[in-house]
This record gives C-alpha cells, sequence and structure tokens, in this order.
C-alpha cells in the first residue's frame, strides 16, 4: 500500500477496515483499544492465523493521546494481555495505515512503563521506516518546490490518481514531523546494538529524509561507535552532491559540529579514527564533474577545518601522496590545495607557516609540479589554483623572493614554466598559463624573459578568442608594470594588430589598452615646462614617452595604430591635450636643441612626434595652434628650399627625417585647415602650388602636398562648387606641366640615343656634367609622373589625355612588336634606360585605369602581362598592388586572370609574394575573390615558404578565416591537394584540372622523395587535417583508400613512376599520421573551454563526446570492410613489383591497427601471413618503444632529477630486460605457428632440416604451406638475433 492509499484510509472512518472489531466509535477510547487488543490476543490463541490490523480509531488514539498510552501497559497487565500481542496487530497496521501506525508504534516504545525489549523487534521497526520514507514522499509530492520531485513524472501520477480526494495529500505532512520528533526521542533508547541492520536502515532513513536529530540522537546512544562508520556512508552523497541543497549543507553542518567533535582525544580509538578518516572517504568518493568537485572541495575543507592539528596534518600528506596518483586524484589534489591554504597557513607576514618541511610549504610545492602534469586538464587546473594561491600569499604578507623559490621547480623558474605552458597544446593549459602571468607578473622579476614575450606575443593571434583575451590581458600587464624596451617592443607588435580582430570585443579592448598604456602615457607631457638645468631631452618626459614615440610609428605597426586612432577619434575618446601634449614635446625639443647652441637645419622633432599629431589632429583640429604650425613649416619648408649644393653636407644626415616630418606637418595642416585663417590659408595654398609645380620634392612628399592644396583651396572658397573647379584649375595646370616635361624628356633621351654613334667622345669633366644634367632631367620627369597620378587621384575629373600616350610611349619602348620610325622613343628601352620612370609609369597608369574604365579595359591586359614576364622585382610588385584595386573596381573584368595573379604566389622575391599573399586574402575575405577553382591549391605551399612571416600569414589564413568561411573546402579539396602537390597526372579524375588550369603545374608542386620535401607535403597534409571534423576525417579516410589506394590496386594509378609512388605514400603516411586517428574524445579537444564557459558547458560537451564515441564505432567498421581488404590487395600487388613501397604499407597498417591489437586475427582473418608479419612488427616496436621508456625514467628517477653518468649502468639493463621481454613475445607469437613446436634460429635451418621437421612432427603438425610462411620471415628473426 503506498502512500496516498495510506491518506485517503487517514480521511476514511474506518468502515471499510477488514478487521472483526471495528466497531468502536470513530473517536476512540482507551477502552476501546483495551477491549481490541484483549479480543485480537484471544483471536491469536486459539487460532494460527495472521493476526489482522488494529482498527483506525485504536491506531488514530494510540498516536494522538500519549497520556493514555502512559497508563497502556499496567491496564493490559492487569487484563492479563501480554505486551508481545502488541506487535502483530501493530505490525499488519504498519501496512495498512502506515503513518499513524508509525506515531502509535513509537508513542508506545517511548511510553514510561513501556516494555522496550519486548515490543522492539527488527522487522516491524523496518515497516516503521519504510512507512516514514512513504510519508516524506508524498509530502514531496503535494509540495513539489520544497523537495527534488516534479517534472513530467508528478503530472502523470497526478493524472493516474484523479478519483482520490483533493485534500488526501495535506494529511501525510501533519504526522510526518511528529513521527520524525518521536523517532528522534526513540533512536537514543533502542537496542541497536544487537540489530545492525536495523540501525544501518535507521540512519540512512535519516539521511535521506535530513533529519540530523535522529544521527545525532544514534552518535549521542551507547552504540556510537558501531554507527559512526554508518552515518558516514549515509551521509557521503547528500555531502558530495552536486546541488547547493538545504539537506547538502545541513549535512556538512552536522559533520563538522556533530560528528567531528567525537574524535576528541578523550574517545575511543576506533571512532578517532573514523574521524581522522572522514577526509579521505569523502575525497575518494568525491565526483568528476567540476562544480560536484568544487562543492565537494569546498565541503572537505570545512571538515577539515574543524579537525585538530594532527589530522589535518595527516590529511595533508594524504593529499600530496594523492597527487603522485591517477588522473582523478591528482587533478582534486591540486584544488584541495588551493582551498586548504587558508587552514595550513593560518599566520600571516613573516610568520605564515612555509618552513622548510612544513605542510604549507608541501603542497604549493605539489601545485607547483602539477603545472607539468602529463594530463592536460591537471596542469591547466593547476596553473590556475596557483594564481589564486598567490593571490592567498601575497595578501598574508609573503615576501616576494619567497614566493619565487616556492614557485621553482628544480633549476626551472617561474618565467620558464609559465613560456611552456604557453606554448602548450591544450587551450585551456594556455589560458591557464596566461591568468597565471597576470597574477604573478610582480614575481617574473626584471628583465623580463625574451621568450616568455614571444609566446605571450604569439597567444594574441590563437584560434580560440578566450586565449587571445587572456594574452591581452597578460602582455598588457606585464608592460603597465615593467615598461621596459623589450616589453613595449613586443606589446606593440601583438596587441594594437588586434585592432582587426574578428572578435568585436577584443577590438574595444585593444583600443582601451592602447588608450591607457601609450596616449595617456603621452598626455602627460602636455603642462610640462623646460627647466634651466635640463640638458637631455629624455629628463624632461616621463620614462618611456620618447620611446613611445619612436615605436608606434614603425612600418609594421603604423597602419593598425593609425585603425586605432581613427576608431578612437570616431567614439570621441581622443582628448585634446593628446595634441597640446604632442606640439608641446615638438617645443620643448626645438628650444632644448637651440639652447646647446647647434644649428637648426640638423634639429629633427623627436621620431614621432609629427606623425601621430597628424593622425589625431583630424579629431582634435581646434587643440592644434596655427602660430605653431606655420613656425615649423616656414622651418622645415625653408630647409627644403636652400641651396642643396652648399648645405647639402649638413643637411644630408637629417635630410630623410626631414621629408617625413614635412609629409605629417602637411597632413596636420591639411586636418585643420578647415579651422584655419582665411588668407594665411590661401598663402599656403599658393606656396605649395609652388613647390609642386617646380617638380622637385621628394616623392614620399607629393601626396601630401597635393591633399592639403586640395583641402586648402575648399577652405579658400566660398562654396563647394567654387572649390572643385579651383581644384580642377590647378590640376589642369600642373597636368600640363608635367606634359611638357615628359615630352622634352623623351625626346631628348631619342635625340640622344639616335646621334650616339656618330658624336665626338666628351671628356671626363663634360661627361660628368652631362651625366648630373641627364640625372636631374630624368628625376624631374619621374617626379611629374608621380605627380600625375597623385592629381588624377584628387581630381578624377581631370583630362589625361595628352599624358596618356607618352606613358603608352614609355611602357611599351623596347618591345621587340614593330613600331612606326617616326614616333618618339619607339627604339629606346626606358626600362634599360631610366628604370624609376618605367616604374613610375606603370603606376600613374594604374590610377588612370582606376578614373576612367575604357583607359582600365585597354590596358588591364597589357598589366597581367607585364606581371608574368618582368624581371623586376619591384614593378611585379606594384603591378600586383594595382591589381588588387583593379579586382575591387572592375571585378569581371580582372576575374579571369586570377590563375596568372596567383603566380606571384611563388616569386622569387619574398616581398612580391607576401604582397601576393596578403593582397589576395584580404580579397578572399572581402569577397572578390572566390575559394574556387585552383585557388586554395595555390595557396597550400605558402604554409611551408621559405619566410617565416609568410608561414605565419599562412597559419592564420587556414586556422581562423578560412576555417571560419570555408571550413568544408579542405576536405572537399584535400585528394586533389595530394596530387598537385606531387605534380602527378596519372589519374585520370585529377588531372584534368591541372592541365586546363595551367601549363606550369609544378610551379606549385613540391615533388621530391627526399625528407624536406616529404616533409613540407606533411605539414600541408596536417594543416588541413586539423581544420577538419571527425566526420571529415572518417570520410577522407575512406576517399584515400577508394581514390588512391584502389586506384593503385586497379591500374588508373601507376606506382611505375616517381608522380605516382609519390602519391601512393603520401596517402599511406596521411592514414597513418596522428591528426588522421579519430578517438572517443577528439569531439571534447576544441570544447576544453566549455567547463568555464556557462551552465551549459557539460551538456554540449557530453553530446560532443557521444558523438566521438558514434565517429570512432563507423571509422572501425569502415577499417574493417573498406581499408583492409584494399590493403591486402595493395600489398601482394606491390610484392609482386618487389615495390620499396612494401615498408611503408607496413607501417601504415600497423599504425591504423596498433588501436585493435586484440582483433588482428578477426580484422585480417583474410591474410593470416599479414596477420603475423604483423604482430611481428608490433612487437618489435613497443619493444622499441618500451626500451626508450625505460631509459627514460632512469635517467629522470623517481623525483624528476637527472641521474650521475656513474649511476646510468642499471639503464641497459633495464633496457635490455624490456628488449627481452619483447622478444619472448616475439617468439611465443612465432612458436604458435607450429603448435608449441619450438622455432630452431633461422640460421640454423635449412631446406632438409625443414623435411627432416615435417618427417618426425606429430599428427597434429602444420602443413608444409606454414612452415614456408616461417621461411619468409627469416629477415626479422635475423635481425633480432643479431
Amino acid at each position: 500500500m503506498d502512500a496516498d492509499e495510506m491518506d485517503i484510509d487517514l480521511d476514511g472512518a474506518g468502515a471499510d477496515i477488514d478487521s472483526p472489531l471495528s466497531a468502536p466509535s470513530a473517536s476512540g477510547s482507551l477502552p476501546a483499544v483495551l477491549s481490541e487488543l484483549a479480543a485480537l490476543h484471544r483471536r491469536a490463541s486459539s487460532s494460527s492465523a495472521t493476526s489482522p490490523s488494529l482498527s483506525l480509531p485504536s491506531i488514530t488514539y494510540l498516536s494522538s493521546a500519549p497520556a493514555a498510552v502512559a497508563s497502556l501497559f499496567p491496564r493490559l497487565a492487569a487484563a492479563g494481555v501480554p505486551a508481545s500481542s502488541l506487535l502483530p496487530p501493530l505490525e499488519a497496521a504498519l501496512s495498512a495505515h502506515p503513518l499513524p501506525a508509525a506515531v502509535a508504534y513509537l508513542r508506545l516504545l517511548l511510553a514510561p512503563a513501556s516494555p522496550l525489549l519486548t515490543l522492539f523487534s527488527p522487522l516491524p521497526f523496518l515497516s516503521l521506516l519504510l512507512a516514514i520514507r512513504k510519508a516524506a514522499a508524498a509530502a514531496a509530492y503535494a509540495n513539489p518546490s520544497s523537495g527534488s520531485g516534479g517534472g513530467r513524472g508528478n503530472k502523470r501520477k497526478r493524472n493516474n490518481q484523479r478519483h482520490q480526494p483533493a485534500a488526501a495529500p495535506q494529511a501525510a505532512p501533519s504526522l510526518l514531523p511528529r513521527a520524525l520528533s518521536l523517532l528522534a526521542d526513540a533512536a537514543g533508547r533502542l537496542p541497536l546494538r544487537a540489530h545492525p541492520d536495523a540501525r544501518r536502515s535507521l540512519v540512512d532513513t535519516a539521511a535521506e529524509l535530513a533529519a540530523f536529530d535522529v544521527l545525532a540522537a544514534v552518535l549521542g546512544s551507547d552504540n556510537h561507535a558501531e554507527a559512526v562508520q554508518d552515518v558516514v556512508r549515509a551521509l557521503a552523497p547528500a555531502v558530495l552532491s552536486g546541488s547547493k541543497s538545504a539537506a547538502r549543507v545541513g549535512a556538512v553542518q552536522f559533520l563538522v559540529t556533530k560528528f567531528v567533535p567525537l574524535g576528541a582525544e578523550e574517545g575511543e580509538d576506533g571512532v578517532r579514527k573514523a574521524v581522522g578518516y572522514l577526509p579521505r572517504y569523502l575525497a575518494v568518493k568525491a565526483p568528476d564533474k567540476a562544480e560536484s568537485r568544487a562543492l565537494a572541495v569546498e565541503a572537505i575543507v570545512e571538515v577539515v577545518r574543524a579537525l585538530g592539528s594532527q589530522e589535518r596534518d595527516g590529511f595533508a600528506g594524504y593529499v600530496v601522496a594523492m597527487s603522485k596518483g591517477k588522473a582523478k586524484g591528482r587533478l582534486l589534489a591540486v584544488d584541495l590545495v588551493l582551498a586548504m591554504l587558508p587552514v595550513l597557513l593560518q599566520s600571516h607576514g613573516d610568520d605564515c607557516d612555509l618552513e622548510e618541511g612544513s605542510w604549507g610549504l608541501k603542497c604549493l610545492r605539489v601545485l607547483v609540479e602539477r603545472c607539468s602534469d602529463i594530463v592536460g586538464g591537471v596542469r591547466a587546473r593547476a596553473l590556475t589554483n596557483a594564481a589564486q594561491a598567490l593571490v592567498v600569499l601575497s595578501e598574508r604578507g609573503v615576501e616576494v623572493d619567497q614566493l619565487q623559490e616556492v614557485m621553482r621547480i628544480g633549476d626551472m623558474g617561474l618565467g620558464e614554466l609559465l613560456r611552456q605552458r604557453c606554448t602548450d597544446d591544450k587551450a585551456a593549459v594556455r589560458k591557464a598559463a596566461l591568468v597565471l602571468i597576470t597574477k604573478a607578473i610582480g614575481l617574473i622579476g626584471r628583465p623580463v624573459d625574451e621568450s616568455l614575450l614571444c609566446a605571450m606575443g604569439a597567444a594574441c593571434s590563437d584560434p580560440l578568442v578566450s586565449i587571445r583575451k587572456a594574452a591581452l590581458a597578460a602582455i598588457s600587464e606585464v608592460f603597465r608594470k615593467f615598461p621596459d624596451e623589450k616589453v613595449m617592443k613586443e606589446w606593440l607588435q601583438a596587441v594594437p594588430p588586434l585592432v582587426i580582430d574578428s572578435e568585436t570585443s577584443i577590438q574595444e579592448e585593444c583600443e582601451n589598452l592602447f588608450l591607457e598604456l601609450v596616449l595617456n602615457r603621452i598626455c602627460q607631457a602636455a603642462n610640462l615646462n623646460l627647466d634651466d638645468d635640463s640638458i637631455k631631452l629624455e629628463e624632461v618626459f616621463p620614462e618611456g614617452t620618447l620611446d613611445l614615440l619612436k615605436s608606434i610609428c614603425d612600418g609594421e605597426v603604423a597602419p593598425c595604430i593609425k585603425k586605432i586612432c581613427a576608431s578612437l577619434g570616431k567614439k570621441k575618446k581622443l582628448k585634446p591635450v593628446l595634441a597640446s601634449s604632442l606640439q608641446n614635446i615638438i617645443t620643448i625639443s626645438e628650444s632644448l636643441w637651440l639652447r646647446s647652441c647647434k644649428p637648426i637645419e640638423n634639429w629633427t622633432a623627436p621620431i614621432g612626434s609629427w606623425w601621430l599629431l597628424s593622425e589625431v589632429s583630424s579629431f582634435a583640429p581646434k587643440s592644434v595652434n596655427w602660430k605653431f604650425l606655420s613656425h615649423h613649416w616656414k622651418l622645415l619648408d625653408n630647409d627644403g628650399q636652400d641651396d642643396r649644393g652648399k648645405a647639402c653636407s649638413q643637411v644630408e644626415p637629417n635630410s630623410a627625417f626631414w621629408a617625413v616630418n614635412r609629409v605629417s606637418l602637411l597632413q596636420t595642416i591639411s586636418n585643420v585647415s578647415m579651422e584655419l585663417p582665411v588668407e594665411p590659408a590661401a598663402e599656403l595654398a599658393h606656396s605649395l602650388l609652388t613647390r609642386i609645380e617646380n617638380f622637385d620634392m621628394n616623392l614620399s612628399e607629393v601626396d601630401a602636398h597635393v591633399k592639403s592644396l586640395k583641402n586648402l583651396c575648399k577652405r579658400k572658397a566660398k562654396t563647394a562648387k567654387e572649390g572643385d573647379a579651383l581644384i580642377l584649375k590647378w590640376a589642369q595646370q600642373l597636368i600640363r606641366s608635367a606634359v611638357d616635361i615628359l615630352d622634352q624628356y623623351i625626346k631628348e633621351i631619342s635625340e640622344s640615343a639616335r646621334g650616339h654613334s656618330f658624336v665626338t667622345p666628351l671628356s671626363s669633366k663634360s661627361r660628368g656634367k652631362k651625366q648630373t644634367s641627364a640625372s636631374k632631367s630624368t628625376s624631374e620627369a619621374v617626379i611629374a609622373v608621380f605627380t600625375v597620378g597623385s592629381l588624377i587621384l584628387a581630381c578624377p575629373t581631370a583630362n589625361v589625355k595628352d599624358f596618356t600616350p607618352l606613358l603608352h610611349t614609355i611602357i611599351t619602348s623596347g618591345n621587340s612588336e614593330p613600331r612606326p620610325k617616326n614616333l618618339v622613343g619607339g627604339t629606346i628601352s626606358f626600362k634599360e634606360l631610366a628604370p624609376s620612370l618605367y616604374i613610375q609609369s606603370w603606376d600613374t597608369l594604374a590610377k588612370i585605369c582606376l578614373v576612367d574604365d575604357k583607359v582600365a579595359k585597354r590596358y588591364i591586359p597589357i598589366f597581367v602581362q607585364e606581371l608574368e614576364r618582368s624581371d623586376m622585382a619591384t614593378l611585379r610588385n606594384n603591378i600586383m598592388v594595382a591589381m588588387a584595386d583593379f579586382y575591387v573596381c572592375y571585378t569581371a573584368m580582372v576575374d579571369c586572370y586570377i590563375s596568372k595573379i596567383t603566380k606571384l604566389l611563388r616569386d622569387p622575391c619574398e616581398v612580391v609574394r607576401r604582397q601576393t599573399f596578403i593582397l589576395l586574402s584580404k580579397l578572399l575575405q572581402r569577397d572578390y575573390v572566390k575559394w574556387r577553382g585552383v585557388l586554395f591549391l595555390r595557396f597550400l605551399p605558402c604554409l611551408v615558404d621559405e619566410s617565416e612571416k609568410i608561414r605565419h600569414l599562412a597559419d592564420y589564413l587556414f586556422s581562423n578565416i578560412l576555417k571560419a568561411k570555408a571550413p568544408l573546402l579542405a576536405y572537399n579539396s584535400f585528394i586533389e591537394a595530394i596530387y598537385v602537390l606531387n605534380d602527378c597526372t596519372g589519374h585520370g579524375a585529377h588531372s584534368e584540372s591541372q592541365r586546363s588550369s595551367d601549363r606550369r603545374p609544378a610551379l606549385f608542386a613540391i615533388r621530391g622523395t627526399d625528407e624536406r620535401s616529404r616533409s613540407k607535403r606533411m605539414h600541408i597534409y596536417a594543416s588541413l587535417l586539423k581544420q577538419m571534423a571527425p566526420e571529415h576525417l572518417l570520410a577522407t579516410s575512406a576517399k584515400l583508400c577508394a581514390e588512391i589506394l584502389a586506384a593503385v590496386c586497379d591500374g588508373l594509378l601507376s606506382v611505375d613512376d616517381a608522380g605516382g609512388r609519390a602519391v601512393l605514400q603520401d596517402a599511406m603516411q596521411i592514414l597513418a599520421c596522428k591528426e588522421m586517428r579519430i578517438h572517443p574524445n577528439i569531439c571534447t579537444d576544441n570544447s576544453e573551454m566549455d567547463e568555464e564557459g556557462g551552465e551549459g558547458g557539460g551538456t554540449a560537451s557530453a553530446l560532443l563526446a557521444a558523438k566521438g564515441r558514434a565517429v570512432t564505432q563507423v571509422a572501425k567498421k569502415n577499417l574493417i570492410q573498406v581499408a583492409v581488404p584494399i590493403f591486402i590487395e595493395l600489398k601482394r600487388l606491390l610484392e609482386s613489383k618487389n615495390s620499396p613501397l612494401t615498408g611503408c604499407l607496413m607501417e601504415c597498417l600497423r599504425a591504423l591497427l596498433k588501436d585493435y591489437k586484440n582483433e588482428i586475427e578477426e580484422i585480417l582473418v583474410a591474410d593470416k601471413q599479414l596477420q603475423r608479419e604483423l604482430l611481428y612488427d608490433m612487437q618489435k616496436y613497443e619493444a622499441g618503444k618500451g626500451k626508450d621508456k625505460a631509459a627514460a625514467e632512469f635517467e629522470a628517477g623517481p623525483s624528476g632529477t637527472t641521474r650521475s653518468p656513474a649511476r646510468q649502468t642499471p639503464a641497459g639493463a633495464a633496457a635490455a630486460n624490456v628488449d627481452a621481454s619483447a622478444r619472448a613475445t616475439v617468439r611465443s607469437v612465432l612458436k604458435e605457428v607450429n603448435r608449441n613446436t619450438p622455432t630452431p634460429p633461422l640460421h640454423s635451418m635449412s631446406v632438409p632440416k625443414v623435411k627432416s621437421i615435417l618427417d618426425t612432427a606429430g599428427p597434429g603438425s602444420r602443413l608444409p604451406g606454414v612452415l614456408e610462411s616461417v621461411r619468409r620471415l627469416q629477415s626479422f628473426e635475423s635481425d633480432d638475433e643479431n
């Protein structure tokens, strides 16, 4: 009868109870109870039938009238009814009316005159406990929010019990508290010592119902020594539960306040030992999941805190021992060490218990040692806990020197440990190491290890977002703490590029850190003044300010910093004080230079100050002083206008810096042009126009002059239309001047070339003057051509129809095509006479094409032609940049030339290759170029390029951008990549695309069977395999077997030529490589961070693990049904051709089958000989592996220290033992061939001897073919014996 039926019976009046004495009144009374008991006793005496239950009124009366129960037993004795007659009807009542009968039974047991030993019996008592449990379940059902019940199960139960009254569930809880209270009172009085099963059931029930008063009563009784273990066993599930419930909190509090005090010194030895071992028992039973384990650790530490010092030290020793055991124990140990630190180190400051030999120090060293654990999860957890431990120790005032000593492992300091962990192959470990760097930056010390800085910088480009964030925080904390030159350089190389990260939060953090660590430091110079005794510039400004300015204008970092400044400016985060600070830095620098009485011509502003001012001035134009700009423009411009012949020796050293500063100054003027006064703006515009028209500037200054002049004209004009007209006017004026200069130059060069053979040779002095004049005219022509290119971009409506034919003459000069004799410049080659003019002509023509589609349509094919045949790396690089711009403007027009453009990925010049890779990658990200055709295959060799920078870019492209943008591309093109990289055209299915796409397929091939070529190809294959999901790895394995291995067996792919052999060898090496192996946990490798990623992380990991197991099962099925038959056929083919690839095939099979050692006989049932050979190879491999492992373990020793040379001799013995063991195993395999007949050494075997063995063999011997198979193994056995 369940709890719900009990509730219904409780409400009913008992009319339907099957009892002969159900007639008494419903209210019940003591005489009625006595008469009913007397009748039941007489009935039991006269009949052996089962006693009926007490009536409900009698049970209700006994459960609700404690005073009447006290007088029951004297009156029963007076009536001649024995007390034992109560047990049968009460036991029956516990089944009919569970909870009321249980309360009545407990009141009878607690009655003053109760014959306890007579009334107590194990079976009725167990029924009583069951009744209480059912009542508790009914209470939880009636109020789901108070317990763990609820949900769909309760809904079904309610649907099944709709016939019951609605008030039924409320009756049980009314008696349940009373029953538990009575049970707690009775628990200490019951004779449980003689009934251990009843005691265990009582403890289990109390633990299940969180009735801690009952447990306290049991422990407080005379039999508490026997009940201690039962209480621990019953409470452990509640203490170690994964939910923060009231029952768990109560259980922990009970153990701390009631249980642990039993282990006092005056207690029994067994109880003290049980209390001391309590935390160890909880540690053994601790769950594996992270959240549940954390709660378990919290409970264990609460218990340890309540223990005595001796027990705490004992448990600390147990934790240290556990840290050297299994992985689960090691993981729990590192959590326990962190949680126990406040307990073990209760003192503060210098008195903190970190003495040598103390348990606090031992536990900390355990934490540090586990940072190099073999299991990635343990390493990650140890690093995370070490970071928190450092915070705890720092708060307790532990000195830095002492902390550094604690964090040392042997000779390896903290810096080396962090460097190794920052490059760990597990993502969680890398992230934890970066967090530890952030916490332990004060312990690393100065100077910061350069390798550690490089590791943090590399982590900033990690594929995982969480690791990039952690690396960003770590290296920024190092820079904040130690603003050294090396740290600054690495920070600027790693952090600013993150402004183009795909994660928005990383971009924002990058901008905020740059604002804090760079710009705000520079702002500190805004209010500085020059002291009278200042001599050096570095003494005036805060430390590192000038170094920052110098570093931010580095060529590789500058584009990213430009983007950061632009983004901060748009968000209005750039303060006007920054511009004031930069002006102050320049002014103080000039004043200090003049104070030292040095010529102003040799002065240059601090490097980077003008450049940064040009970037921030557009967002704070009112903060830039016009007098300041005017003064420095006159200073810089006058230097440029000086007589260059006289001042050349003085200006030459700083001419490059002056040119850069002029460009930045003009950029600044352009940015603040709208704030300038009208008259000074007009005067400056006239000056700029004059400078441009002279065509004698440095090329780097032309663009800045043109842009500034354009903005100043807009400022000068009253309306926009007037401004455009003014710009067009001076643009046409400059273009006409450039046409005249270039036309004159071409005529002079042509005339000089025609009359050169008929002119009297000049003297050396005249020749020098003429060369100087020619050089000056060439420079003027180059500047004119470049200026037209800048003008056409600034004013696209300008007319260049007179200039384009001149450019055409230059770029086509020297061609072998016939041309009119009267064409100026047609007979000379400007490529040889004036290479710089030749290159600039192509660049300017490209700019004209960008604004004129008709010109572009005519000249784009010429650009592609020059791209293919040019032997000038600079020109190829410039044309590649132009083609990228053409792709944006004229995509359809340029797309047909993509196969020719991608040839530059294999250009001899590294700069051209890198430029091509970057430009094509940007076009691919913006979808101007699609990953189709051979484009993907041509990007693959970049993964193994000779340039480290290109390899790094390629790794990032394939592992981040491509994986997100086209995740199936690596899988779909993998087989074709094998053929292309080996330049194999033997298989028709994969040769057509090569022949149709390029006449030089070997350009992108990495042919050769040498080790270097094979390793390059394998690196490419491994990079592609890492991008595949497990199901794609499985499909790729099947495709390798079907399209390459099976093609060889079917004769579609020939192994007689080098290409076919290389493809087959690569396929077998791919199948055997570790990246191709599919394990059940492969799906969880990329979800290591799920544990910390939220509540759904555990579910996601479980789903991925289930997916991994399913894929593994399919992989095994594919191996047995598809791969092995192909391998068997391929082995026969290779053996018939005596191919050297047989060994590679055996190695591949060994790698594929080593996870199925016990199933090799079933898998290779079709080829027994192959089965035996594989077994032998695997045994030999394991023997060598075991030999190396034994030697390494002996070298390292048990504590991880290196042994001295004098003690290395036993390593040979250990290795020999392993070798002998492996040899014995191999012999057992060979012995089994002859049915336990020992095989003699092969060098002593001969044909007659084999026959004699056959003649003397017993009736159970093998056929001669078996011995023939053994004979074929001669080379293996002879190698072993030799």
